[in-house]
């Protein structure tokens, strides 16, 4: 059992991140001597295993108790260590409420991209996949709602990158998808309230982003000036 839980923990540091339907990562989800195991030695590191029902993969985070030692290290208090910039932040931020909050919805009534209806579904019937509940969105709308606000079309393009590059979303062609680690390293619920009654509560009374579903793809001022406040809910991988 440790070896298995040494490999577990070897694979998520070398991989960053595994699907719930690996076989390792299904038996740390239902076995909760491994699981303990496995948060035990991870906790002897300051880390953390990541993971929720709403997402398809697992990650490793730093654990809560040790960020005031990680973060207060230099002069000025960091608010993340993916290396982001403040409007960069921001762009994470709108991009994970665009995305994540109605994939969150449809997951949670049972209800897939391909479906009309969320009654089809029996309510014990299992959550859906993000694959099949998450839906893109597109970059040339979002560039212009938000590209006025987050620095323009060169330093939202450069932050795509940044955010495409450590896996919180994934680039096909006009389209912008979820990514392993969108669902994952932002806290739900301290997100969501302040974003839908505060920082983009303008954006939700307005109409959608055009998207695309996920199989088929082949004020954001506010956001900006929110975006160190909403890192402290942005979970710090190893």
């Amino acid at each position: 059992m440790n070896d298995d839980a040494q490999i577990l923990i070897a694979r998520l540091l070398t991989h960053q991140t595994l699907r719930r339907d690996d076989k390792m990562v299904k038996r740390a989800l239902s076995d909760e001597t491994f699981r303990g195991e496995v948060d035990k030695r991870l906790l002897e590191s300051g880390l953390k295993l990541l993971d929720n029902v709403y997402a398809d993969h697992v990650t490793i985070a730093l654990h809560r108790n040790v960020e005031p030692k990680i973060f207060g290290a230099k002069d000025i208090w960091q608010n993340n260590n993916f290396g982001l910039t403040r409007d960069g932040v921001a762009l994470l931020v709108v991009l994970w409420a665009q995305i994540i909050l109605p994939k969150r919805e449809r997951q949670e009534t049972h209800t897939l991209v391909a479906d009309d209806q969320s009654d089809m579904f029996d309510k014990d019937a299992p959550i859906p996949r993000a694959e099949d509940a998450s839906i893109g969105i597109s970059y040339t709308a979002l560039l212009s709602d938000f590209g006025d606000k987050l620095g323009k079309k060169t330093r939202m393009d450069m932050n795509l990158g940044v955010l495409s590059k450590l896996g919180f979303i994934e680039r096909r062609g006009d389209v912008i998808l979820e990514g392993p680690l969108l669902d994952l390293m932002m806290d739900t619920d301290l997100l969501k309230e302040r974003i839908i009654n505060g920082a983009l509560s303008d954006v939700f009374k307005r109409a959608p982003l055009a998207v695309v579903p996920r199989k088929a793809a082949g004020s954001s001022a506010d956001a900006a000036n929110d975006a160190d406040l909403d890192a402290e809910s942005l979970d710090t991988p190893n």
